[in-house]
């Protein structure tokens, strides 16, 4: 039986989690929110970004099971546990290429490595290529390979295309309980005459699948996007750097949110000498370098963990403290932008006739703030936290890339392109990492972007524009038998 490990990051994204379905439950339950919600359901790029967005999560979630497998007992020994601790993602990749690592480069799908050593050949020392420990092994002559590839993407687009054909089937099917038939529903999904856009739902759902099936059914024998110089696979570790992606935007725009409420709504409501002493110390940070001011920081906490080794009992939870604390540092020293937001909004607010009246009535100011200003700039709060999700995955790219990010063993994007930084400089050029960190990061920021132009849209009161849906067709009754049309 696994001892499972529960890491600070595990512990807040299941919370996250737990977080966002009670916002669900909420937001069924409110007229406003469900309408917010309505109407960026109803935009399709909104809903092919949100789909994107929910392979990255799924990705994340699998990746933050954490236990330590069983190890077999020796003789005369009790069983004892593994100091590596393993993920739900890594027992899933290891049917595949993914967890079977080479002695060093490789180009994407080669079955020989990418620098050449010295081989005994009949006795004689002989420079050349030698061929790949795991990948290819099943090809018996090197010429199959083309073949061989051919091979796998048709069956792995055929895979894939069932899938996505099975999906349609099933969306047709529960459309039918709405529209009465199959052929209505078939009918309503193929002219997009559905209240939320299925049909681009289930084109992007197609597409993805079509990429899955070719990419598994290649990664059955080779290294897909090739490996890096230790040997591991880089198309794993794309997939594993997601989770700290996840971690570093969700985690920091928490961790901000505090703060910037606290100061923001405090120093737009009471003004005075209240609000000049945050507009000081907002001020003030702003003003110091935010690199050199978060690479203090991080120095500071680097020291901490490295005299203090007892209170890690694997590599990996060392690992997983320091992305914590750059969260809460990244969090806690850019709360300025929200709180100028926050204060404006207040200032606005509170000369407004509904708080007028509270105050009239005797409400303290702290009840005022709670019961009547903080609702009215919550559109404000989750507009920002989504644009600064994506913002966040990039800045932790920079901040691993100078060296003062996230811990080196921990996987993620940062790293990556850190390491990229001499292959690209190399004769011939490793081009295969930066161009795995680059296609991630594009995928999952330019996802997180069009959903949150769908939010702000939605729940900026300025920039609010229902848009009605299309109208359908009225449906003609049938003929009975024996009636002429």
């Amino acid at each position: 039986m696994p001892k499972f490990v529960f890491l600070w990051t595990d512990v807040f994204l299941f919370c996250l989690l737990a977080g966002v379905l009670v916002y669900v439950f909420r937001a069924r339950r409110s007229v406003a929110l469900r309408a917010a919600w309505l109407q960026v359901g109803r935009r399709p790029s909104a809903m092919c970004a949100a789909m994107v967005l929910g392979m990255f999560v799924l990705a994340g979630l699998l990746d933050s099971v954490h236990y330590r497998p069983l190890l077999p007992p020796a003789e005369g020994k009790a069983a004892a546990y593994s100091p590596v601790l393993r993920s739900a993602l890594d027992d899933i990749l290891t049917a595949t290429q993914m967890s079977h690592p080479e002695a060093t480069y490789s180009a994407p799908l080669a079955v020989r490595q990418f620098t050449k050593e010295t081989q005994l050949i009949d006795g004689k020392p002989v420079r050349d290529y030698p061929r790949l420990k795991h990948a290819g092994t099943q090809l018996k002559h090197e010429e199959d390979r083309p073949k061989d590839l051919r091979a796998r993407v048709l069956a792995g687009l055929g895979w894939g295309a069932a899938a996505g054909l099975l999906a349609g089937a099933l969306l047709v099917l529960a459309g039918a309980r709405r529209e009465g038939s199959v052929r209505d529903a078939w009918r309503a999904l193929r002219r997009g005459e559905t209240d939320l856009p299925w049909r681009a739902m289930w084109l992007t759902f197609f597409m993805l699948a079509l990429v899955a099936g070719a990419v598994i059914a290649l990664s059955l024998d080779y290294h897909v996007l090739g490996t890096d110089r230790t040997g591991n696979d880089v198309l794993r570790q794309g997939l594993k750097s997601v989770r700290t992606a996840l971690v570093i935007g969700t985690l920091t725009t928490l961790a901000m949110l505090p703060p910037a409420l606290l100061f923001g709504i405090s120093a737009g409501y009471f003004r005075g000498w209240v609000d000049d002493v945050i507009q000081y110390v907002y001020t003030t940070l702003t003003s110091i370098p935010g690199v050199l001011l978060i690479a203090a920081c991080v120095l500071m906490m680097q020291v901490y963990i490295d005299n203090n080794p007892d209170l890690f009992t694997t590599v990996a939870t060392r690992a997983d403290l320091r992305l914590f604390l750059l969260c809460l540092i990244l969090g806690l020293t850019g709360w300025a932008g929200l709180c100028r937001m926050l204060r404006a909004e207040t200032m606005k607010l509170r000369e407004l006739e509904y708080v007028q009246a509270a105050r009239a009535f005797g409400l303290g100011p702290w009840r005022i703030m709670l019961r009547h200003i903080l609702p009215n700039v919550m559109h404000i709060i989750l507009i920002t936290m989504v644009l600064e999700f994506s913002g966040l995955v990039l800045y932790e790219a920079v901040l691993s890339y100078l060296g003062i990010g996230v811990d080196p063993s921990t996987p993620s994007f940062g790293t990556m392109i850190d390491a990229a930084r001499l292959e690209m400089s190399r004769d011939p050029m490793v081009w295969w990492n930066l161009l795995t960190a680059f296609a991630f990061l594009l995928a999952l920021v330019l996802s997180a972007n069009i959903l949150s132009d769908a939010v702000q849209d939605a729940f900026d009161p300025r920039a609010r524009a229902f848009r009605p849906l299309r109208p359908r067709p009225a449906k003609l009754p049938r003929p009975r038998a024996g009636e002429r049309t």
